[in-house]
């Protein structure tokens, strides 16, 4: 049977990994290909600590205190995921006037 303290510790070196390459996905982005790497890397350490955290209370351990905690952990490292794989960058996702376009158009006229 696997120990239920070394499956915490990879769930919180999986987050902190992720969390720690999310922080800096800007600086990767300076290359398209970096970016899509780091991106690549984030999506899969962030379904696997989904992957963890959902299996860390059936194995008897807890999160910081917290046997509830792990799984909607876990939801929420799937929503992460998906986020980490959206490449936005350049793209007008809200097609919708923004107060700058709006101010460039009154100037413009």
């Amino acid at each position: 049977m696997v120990d239920a303290a070394l499956v915490e510790v990879v769930a919180e070196i999986l987050c902190a990994s992720s969390a720690v390459l999310f922080t800096f996905i800007a600086t990767f982005s300076r290359s398209p290909k970096a970016e899509n790497i780091v991106q690549n890397i984030i999506f899969f350490l962030l379904l696997s600590a989904a992957a963890v955290l959902w299996w860390l209370p059936s194995l008897g351990g807890e999160l910081w205190g917290s046997d509830y905690l792990p799984r909607p952990l876990a939801l929420f490292c799937i929503i992460l995921a998906i986020s980490a794989r959206m490449n936005i960058k350049g793209e007008n996702v809200s097609f919708g006037a923004n107060p700058h376009s709006i101010k460039r158009q009154s100037e413009e006229e």
